[in-house]
């Protein structure tokens, strides 16, 4: 999931319409296969690596093309629900990891397992794989990889006397209070999107669901008290103040970068924009920790990521060749090119070269994964987190009580998970 992101889109609306078109897209029988690919991320910042390493495809298979469609984020979910419902979708999607059993249990995807495309699955890591898989099939291989950490400035941090990142909220609540004194500017700026307020549940040994025992537990005991804490650090000494407009995720991003806020919890996907910032020119001066912990001593964030998926409703010509790109774009040297191009994380051991390591950011959040969380294997598990986007930011604002946003979230996510008790 990309957390309020939205990627400037490389084509036009009618362009999707034109290439959305997998295994309808025929070519003659004695030309090249030609595979559409939508891919999902950032169309500034990542996409040109995409494409030049599809065009490294092409060079090697000389019987296939791949027509590239960047898609925006927050959009392709939808379009691809709805091309796949009218068999018309693209023959590999760049699938965020909570989308991939949602389609599977759709039928939109092909199960991997077998297949070319995962014919090294013991070189990636064995959580991600299991985000991949649906009902005991896997339908994604693992592209790239993300969690949350404490991205902050060291710069900032020893001007106050903090020689370590805080390891609990409480501590984090400290070192914001002691920044403040010292630096004047603010020590911690949180969000009030659900996904970035997920790692407070875990903190508290919890989970908006417990899927295994197919209950809803956001508005238990141990929620409220996570809930609690989350809402707590909006205010006090450098504690900055919850911001509940549209444009929060940019307002908290562009403080951080330039020395206005000392910390936060962001992802891996904007290490290149935290170098672009006048705080970071140093790039050493970026500290990464893993997201603080809460009463219950846990700490950690989701694990996130993208996987590559394809399309169940291609033909065969179509998905063997769809099978190959997918093993091409996964491969450790494709991944250790995207890692040192578009700074991501790899999701496969081998790709983390000595080079890739080099770079700070990556060294930094590959740190951290050991404490990040799998999502369960629950195709609703990523839409959970809408009704909790609504209401996280009416309790933030002052617009409700805790208490009766926790209580609209759960009725809300009782229709979404019907079979659910609460």
């Amino acid at each position: 999931m990309r957390r309020g992101i939205a990627a400037t889109a490389l084509v036009a609306s009618f362009a999707l319409a034109a290439t959305a078109c997998g295994g309808s897209d025929s070519d003659k029988s004695d030309g090249p296969v030609t595979i559409t690919w939508w891919d999902t991320s950032n169309a500034t910042n990542e996409a040109p690596t995409y494409q030049a390493l599809a065009k490294q495809f092409e060079a090697a298979n000389k019987g296939i093309k791949v027509k590239y469609v960047n898609v925006q984020f927050d959009q392709a979910q939808n379009k691809f629900d709805t091309a796949a419902g009218s068999k018309g979708a693209p023959d590999v999607l760049r699938s965020e990891v909570g989308w991939t059993p949602a389609f599977a249990k759709k039928g939109y995807f092909v199960p991997l397992d077998g297949t070319e495309a995962l014919a090294d699955q013991d070189k990636f890591q064995p959580n991600l794989i299991k985000q991949a898989q649906y009902e005991g099939k896997t339908y994604g291989v693992p592209f790239v990889t993300d969690t949350l950490a404490l991205v902050y400035n060291k710069a900032l941090f020893e001007k106050a006397g903090i020689t370590e990142a805080p390891k609990t909220w409480d501590e984090l609540k400290t070192a914001a209070a002691k920044i403040k004194d010292k630096t004047g500017v603010d020590g911690y700026w949180g969000s009030t999107q659900a996904y970035y307020a997920q790692s407070f549940l875990f903190g508290e040994g919890t989970d908006t669901v417990d899927a295994d025992a197919k209950k809803i537990t956001v508005n238990s005991p141990a929620a409220k008290k996570a809930y609690g804490t989350w809402l707590g650090l909006f205010d006090g000494k450098g504690l900055h103040k919850a911001d509940t407009t549209a444009d929060a995720y940019a307002h908290i991003q562009d403080a951080f970068i330039n020395g206005k806020v000392a910390a936060i919890v962001q992802g891996p996907w904007e290490i290149t924009n935290f170098y672009g910032g006048s705080a970071f020119k140093d790039k050493s001066n970026l500290g990464i920790a893993t997201v603080p912990g809460g009463s219950a001593g846990k700490a950690g964030a989701p694990t996130g990521g993208h996987n590559l998926s394809v399309y169940a409703g291609s033909d065969k010509a179509h998905q063997d060749a769809a099978l190959k790109f997918v093993k091409f774009m996964t491969s450790p040297e494709s991944q250790a090119t995207i890692a040192l191009k578009n700074s991501t994380l790899p999701t496969r051991d081998d790709a983390y070269t000595e080079e890739v390591k080099a770079d700070p950011g990556i060294a930094g959040y590959q740190g951290v994964l050991p404490a990040a969380q799998p999502r369960p294997a629950l195709p609703e598990y990523g839409s959970l987190w809408g009704p909790l986007d609504t209401e996280l930011a009416k309790v933030a604002a002052g617009k409700e009580s805790l208490d009766k946003g926790l209580s609209n979230a759960e009725l809300e996510i009782s229709k979404l998970v019907p079979d659910f008790s609460k």
